[in-house]
């Protein structure tokens, strides 16, 4: 069952009615429309967060309804409180379900990669989320990638990414997604530096000792003469 929000035309704006808005937990929003025809909209806080917490995340497809009208629409940005987090602004754009659009799906892992279970490396995720085209109803919740066979040093890219029927993938070929990593070695001091510094260290103290010594027997002769 698709998700559908309810939604009402904005008719207040400037910064004040934005504020009032929020502090009633709604949100300003804009849709996007199909031939340039732009539609501002008001709408609860908490239809935003039902749409991001579904499996699709921002590339759900919802029905967003106002006045009469009931458009196929998908998030195309939030605006945030940089510091709180909060959003503060929608921007939805209005799907034709037979028309390809462009959107970024999240990588995912499966395997274990030899160079981390028998050559003692580790996996660095380089790219997250690649772009890809297709239909509306074609869009993949995530794309998975296989790494059992990765060595260290090996890396798997874009371009060995075999996409669903439907999708084709927009992200240059030579994008890296996942590098296995050879784990730092902490350098081990040899034993014979580790005395030639312990030697080091003594040495101005040895020296103190025959300077103070010198000036005992300094004082001494002074003293009989």
């Amino acid at each position: 069952m698709g998700i559908t929000i309810k939604a009402e035309k904005r008719k207040d704006f400037g910064k004040n009615a934005s504020r009032r808005l929020r502090r009633a937990d709604m949100i300003p929003a804009i849709l996007y429309g199909a031939g340039g025809i732009n539609v501002p909209l008001v709408l609860k806080k908490k239809d935003i967060f039902m749409i991001l917490k579904s499996e699709t995340g921002e590339n759900t497809i919802f029905q967003v309804s106002f006045d009469s009208e009931q458009k196929d629409a998908m998030i195309k940005e939030l605006q945030r409180n940089p510091v709180t987090d909060e959003i503060l602004h929608a921007d939805f754009i209005q799907i034709v379900m037979d028309k390809t659009i462009r959107v970024s799906v999240q990588v995912g892992v499966v395997g274990d990669a030899v160079g981390v279970k028998t050559e003692g490396g580790f996996v660095d995720f380089i790219t997250r989320e690649v772009e890809i085209e297709c239909l509306p109803r074609n869009i993949p919740e995530h794309l998975e990638v296989d790494i059992s066979n990765l060595h260290l040093r090996q890396s798997l890219k874009v371009g060995d990414i075999t996409p669903p029927e439907g999708v084709r993938l927009v992200s240059a070929p030579e994008t890296v997604l996942v590098h296995i990593g050879v784990p730092s070695k902490e350098e081990e001091v040899p034993v014979e530096a580790e005395e030639e510094v312990v030697a080091e260290a003594a040495e101005p103290e040895v020296i103190r000792k025959e300077k103070a010594e010198e000036e005992e027997k300094k004082e001494e002769k002074e003293e009989k003469e």
